[in-house]
């Protein structure tokens, strides 16, 4: 397994690293190795793809042309100058450049790929991938022109021009050549070797590290949602029944029971809860009293993405692979639909939370479902209090709704049709970026609405789990007496639903941290 130790070195076990490492190296630079034991099995793949040339058998990608031109046979003298073009004419990548925090992902996840041993490159390479890791040299990759197959084609061949000293890189954040990039870790630029370059471009790592990205995300505001949702619930009083542990069981799904034990948790001790029993409300509306089932259901689809993607991290997936009794055979574990089904599963999710949330918000401003003040100001009329910011929350539901639409359906061909149907993976995952951002927002503002309705009855007070981040609200926004300016409290209601350390219930539901 992959042993992290407590000064941010992380050493990896190609085929065998975890969610939670994976999270680590996103979250923030580390310091990266190899298992050892992975050199052997790359050594041995290079001496095939070494017999294979030396023998001058036919191989694709060996020593042919690629897609349309597989056919053709390319002469031994002109190996490396094959390689090296097909890393050129693969860098059509357009778009603003991709987060560090996700190239730092891409150049990980390619090394363990690598280093499974089936794609015939040196370890030389792979060492040069984890050095600009842990120097903090990134490639400048932009964002947009994978379809998701024959892999992340031109992503993936802009990270590959650093490696052969052309392209950019970023230098702790200055954009550099690539060869002045490599001159920064102490190499000089690779003459690419039979393969190198293919092994390089193929592979599903760009999407993979967008849809991890987004799935990291979704976890952070999944979790804001289910405290935002307890704070909506006691600002109306409103009932616990709905969460207890035998209606949940009844049903059996997993996700369900599970969020409904953390709501428990977390409003354990809570003297509003205990204040009402005669209080003759009768049943919340769905958006309070169905979370456990709408978020159960959204937890489970995180699971299943994340089982999918720690998958999909250490395979190996370039064209072809080789095997260690010498065979060297053509598939197409390039083709990223795993990745592409769960980006769709994670959007869905995401665009679920954020409309519950907003529904909530939208219950928490109306006297005539909540109780409490029109807008949740008590001077209304001459303040709008929280009545636009509902519309951005809406805005932005609407928004995640259409972004929602699935990104796996819609393939279209390419390279004169031999690549007839593709993924369309890297989008599905880029797009889960904005998604997580836009939910962040939705529930940060209920978050901040659901403090202001508790603060109009704060004779009792809640659970202590709820009272800590009634606090951390409190921190970041002040109550709303009468309008302000509210676009800097929202942003600061974001930056909390995606950065705040959240107690253990919550931790123990979310898949990077179970």
């Amino acid at each position: 397994m992959t042993k992290t130790t407590a000064s941010a070195s992380i050493t990896l076990h190609p085929g065998h690293v975890p969610l939670a490492t994976l999270r680590a190296i996103y979250a923030a630079p580390v310091q990266l190795s190899l298992d050892p034991s992975a050199r052997a099995l790359m050594q041995a793949s290079l001496a095939t793809v070494q017999r294979i040339v030396d023998e001058d058998q036919v191989v694709y990608g060996i020593n042919t042309g690629f897609g349309k031109l597989a056919s053709t046979k390319i002469a031994h003298e002109r190996l490396a100058e094959l390689q090296r073009n097909l890393v050129l004419s693969h860098s059509v990548g357009t778009g603003d450049a991709l987060a560090d925090d996700v190239v730092r992902v891409i150049l990980a996840t390619k090394a363990i790929s690598l280093a499974r041993g089936h794609s015939g490159i040196r370890p030389e390479i792979v060492d040069a991938l984890l050095a600009m890791a842990n120097a903090n040299v990134l490639p400048v990759i932009p964002a947009k022109g994978s379809v998701g197959a024959s892999g992340d084609l031109a992503p993936l061949a802009h990270l590959a021009c650093v490696l052969i000293g052309e392209g950019q890189a970023k230098v702790n954040g200055t954009v550099v050549s690539g060869a002045d990039a490599m001159r920064s870790i102490g190499l000089a630029p690779f003459v690419l070797g039979p393969k190198e370059g293919l092994a390089l471009l193929n592979g599903t790592q760009v999407s993979t590290s967008l849809a991890l990205a987004g799935l990291f995300g979704a976890e952070s505001v999944f979790a804001a949602a289910l405290v935002a949702g307890c704070l909506s619930l006691e600002a109306i009083k409103g009932s616990v029944k709905p969460f207890d542990a035998r209606i949940h069981e009844a049903r059996g799904q997993a996700g369900q029971i599970a969020v409904a034990a953390a709501v428990r948790a977390l409003l354990d001790g809570s003297a509003i809860d205990t204040s009402h029993p005669n209080c003759g409300r009768v049943q919340d509306p769905y958006s309070i009293r169905c979370v456990p089932q709408v978020m159960g259901a959204c937890l489970d689809n995180l699971h299943h993405a994340a089982r999918v993607l720690t998958i999909e991290a250490n395979a190996a997936s370039d064209n072809p692979l080789v095997f260690d009794n010498g065979d060297v055979i053509s598939g197409g574990n390039f083709h990223a639909e795993p990745v592409a089904f769960v980006a769709d599963i994670i959007a869905l999710a995401v665009a679920e939370i954020g409309a519950i949330s907003e529904r909530r918000l939208s219950l928490l401003l109306d006297p005539g479902l909540s109780g409490l003040p029109a807008f949740l100001i008590r001077d209304s009329g001459v303040n709008s209090g929280f009545m636009i910011a509902q519309v951005t929350a809406a805005a932005l539901a609407a928004e995640n709704q259409c972004l929602a639409n699935p990104s796996s359906v819609t393939s279209l061909p390419t390279s004169a049709n031999q690549e007839d149907h593709v993924s369309m993976a890297t989008y599905g995952a880029r797009r889960l970026g904005d998604m997580v951002r836009n939910a962040a927002v939705m529930v940060g503002i209920e978050a901040m609405a659901a403090a202001q309705g508790m603060e109009f009855d704060r004779a009792l007070k809640s659970s202590p789990l709820v009272e800590d981040q009634f606090a951390a609200i409190r921190q970041r926004v002040a109550y709303l007496e009468q309008d302000r300016y509210l676009a800097t409290d929202i942003e600061a209601m974001r930056e909390w639903a995606m950065h705040t350390p959240w107690p253990a219930p919550l931790l123990q539901c979310l898949p990077s941290h179970a």
